[in-house]
């Protein structure tokens, strides 16, 4: 027996162009659009069809509209009702609330709302303190970790894992100069290469503290119904459906790493030999095939 999870992306998966074709053809792509338009009251669907770049990589914009993609993209497969219904979903950081949603957690327009608000408060995080992100590539976690504490150590604001997004990817974040300091240590004890992302959050660092008490309050003030599949959480890698560990896992997300490796390994000890990648590009798609060899992976959108 086949078993399916659908999995959501986060932040760098946008484009100018974004479900524009899709929507050429198939109206309930139009519809999720209008939708999104209606509710943050100004026309994101033609910022994500038609740009400019510098405006929809704005952390504000990219959000929503990733959103709004991934979930055009679930209603287009929901109704199409060519691949079975999930087991469970999962979304990598931001791409937890479009899980949420496919849940029916959220409704669309809160689901919308709160990635609206997370971008806000984000921005407004990084423009208070100004941190950075870098992708480690070829060192495992345990020397990582110990490198990023070294670098806390000599530096202020330090530097945490961020993201363990596959086995030889891990992405770490916070303050410039902690980064730039445990990217090297990184790269003396054995990483191939360590990327600066073009970024200026510290997303799912302490950096994010700030405004995680803020975003907290929204999330205490929005509508959360218990999840009818099992959402497999960013900050335990286990799965959730109670309103209450929903409100908690929105709260924690933003200052914990994203435990994206664990994520797709719990999913896969349940039986899931299929997932679907539902938003912009296949980033996803990637990192699961290098998690779990033989994985079969699909992405829509």
């Amino acid at each position: 027996m086949m078993t399916t999870a659908y999995v959501f992306p986060g932040q760098g998966s946008q484009f100018v162009g974004m479900g524009l074709e899709q929507s050429q053809h198939r109206p309930i792509v139009r519809g999720v659009f209008a939708r999104a338009d209606s509710t943050l009251g100004f026309p994101l669907s033609q910022l994500c069809w038609y740009g400019p770049e510098a405006e929809l990589s704005d952390t504000l914009n990219t959000q929503p509209a990733i959103f709004t993609h991934s979930m055009a993209a679930y209603e287009m497969v929901k109704l199409s009702g060519e691949i079975e219904a999930p087991a469970f979903v999962a979304g990598h950081s931001l791409g937890e609330l479009s899980a949420l949603c496919a849940a029916s957690a959220l409704t669309f327009e809160d689901g919308v709302k709160l990635a609206r608000e997370r971008g806000r408060l984000m921005k407004e995080a990084g423009e208070r303190a100004p941190g950075s992100m870098a992708a480690i590539i070829g060192l495992d976690a345990d020397a990582l970790r110990m490198a990023c504490e070294e670098a806390s150590s000599q530096h202020t604001p330090g530097v945490v894992i961020a993201n363990d997004n596959s086995p030889g990817q891990i992405v770490i974040s916070g303050g410039k100069d902690a980064v730039a300091a445990a990217s090297a240590i990184a790269k003396v004890k054995g990483a191939r290469r360590a990327l600066l992302l073009n970024v200026s959050i510290a997303s799912h660092s302490p950096l994010m503290a700030d405004v995680a008490d803020d975003f907290a309050r929204v999330v205490e003030g929005t509508p959360i119904a218990p999840a009818a599949v099992p959402v497999v959480a960013n900050t335990s890698a286990r799965p959730i459906t109670h309103p209450d560990d929903i409100r908690a896992e929105l709260a924690a997300q933003l200052t914990s790493p994203v435990r994206w490796v664990d994520s797709v390994r719990f999913m896969h000890a349940q039986g899931v030999t299929h997932f679907v990648e539902l938003g912009p590009k296949d980033v996803l798609c990637g990192l699961i095939k290098r998690i779990i060899e033989g994985a079969q992976t699909r992405a829509i959108g």
